[in-house]
């Protein structure tokens, strides 16, 4: 019988391996200081494997066809942007299938993957909690660019198969839950839709699967550009209000959103909060510990939420709302 070891729920950003803090004050240094210490407790729970939800930045999964949930079953392969682990990643097969057999059971449709590329959504989180421990690793890649975007609930009632299949399975040992992504953040859109998106990044998010690199590398001067402005728009009130509920163990009030309410309190980045859903709903328990740094030089709320107790150096309230 397989056991969840609890939850990391975590944000991710290129900028913190494109600008990293320059001393202990400096912008991203508390979010990497708690990052660190939460890294010190998962190797304390020594987990088994690790199931890491995630988004892709079209880098694997393009509108040539988007599925909204991608479950990697065999190969996993890091796609090496912005600094994140290029190559193959261990993965735990058996608990993978284990998984897909349960969900689908349960009436989820995620597409499977023998062979995944993953990018810094799934990457970053895995590497900065795991560090080179070569834990096996159960990619859950969720759509968070545009349509088709899973509804919040429908995010929580996969997350709810996913718990139930981690206590299920027939595979021992821990399995510790990642959700990386968000909090608060406006991107460009990506939307094929959208007037705004020029010709050129209209055919990369359509056909980019052609050459990922060559795509990648076009656009990642774009997303360079967004970074390192101190006035860059981080709605410091609405992540606190999310993190909030996520500690009383209450998803109903967050779920009620829309997609346009959550994009205009939340940005299209805001999107990314789907993996926490998820990651929360898997776990059935009520954060324990959060930590919350605002860094508008990385475009992003950043945040941290353990479902385990983290060392008494700072306490949940003080580490959330100092920063607001």
């Amino acid at each position: 019988m397989t056991e969840i070891a609890g939850l990391v729920a975590i944000s991710h950003s290129p900028f913190a391996e494109l600008l990293p803090p320059t001393g202990p004050t400096a912008p991203g240094a508390r979010f990497l200081a708690d990052a660190a210490r939460v890294a010190t407790a998962v190797a304390r729970l020594s987990p088994d494997a690790v199931i890491v939800i995630g988004p892709d930045h079209f880098h694997a999964n393009f509108y040539d066809l988007m599925p909204p949930f991608v479950l990697g079953v065999e190969q996993v392969t890091g796609f090496g942007d912005f600094g994140s682990r290029p190559g193959p990643l261990p993965v735990a097969t058996a608990l993978a299938w284990s998984i897909q057999h349960h969900i689908t059971a349960a009436g989820f449709d995620p597409a499977l993957s023998y062979a995944l590329t993953v990018d810094h959504g799934i990457v970053q989180s895995y590497e900065m909690l795991c560090g080179t421990a070569g834990i096996p690793i159960v990619p859950l890649v969720v759509n968070a660019s545009a349509p088709p975007l899973p509804s919040l609930q429908r995010c929580v009632q996969i997350g709810q198969a996913l718990g139930e299949a981690i206590h299920t399975s027939d595979v021992a040992g821990s399995v510790l839950l990642i959700a990386s992504g968000g909090l608060s953040h406006w991107l460009p859109s990506s939307d094929p839709r959208d007037p705004a998106v020029d010709d050129e990044r209209r055919a990369g998010v359509i056909h980019g699967r052609r050459d990922a690199h060559a795509f990648a590398a076009a656009r990642e001067p774009r997303i360079r550009a967004l970074g390192g402005d101190p006035a860059a728009r981080v709605n410091i009130e609405w992540d606190n209000w999310f993190l909030d509920h996520l500690r009383a163990g209450d998803l109903t009030p967050i779920t009620a959103l829309t997609e346009d309410e959550l994009e205009q309190v939340a940005g299209r980045g805001g999107n990314e909060i789907r993996n926490w859903l998820i990651g929360a709903a898997a776990a059935a328990a009520p954060l324990a510990w959060t930590s919350y740094e605002p860094v508008p030089e990385w475009i992003t709320g950043m945040a941290i939420g353990t479902t385990f107790p983290i060392d008494s150096r700072s306490t949940t309230s003080s580490a959330t709302r100092s920063a607001s």
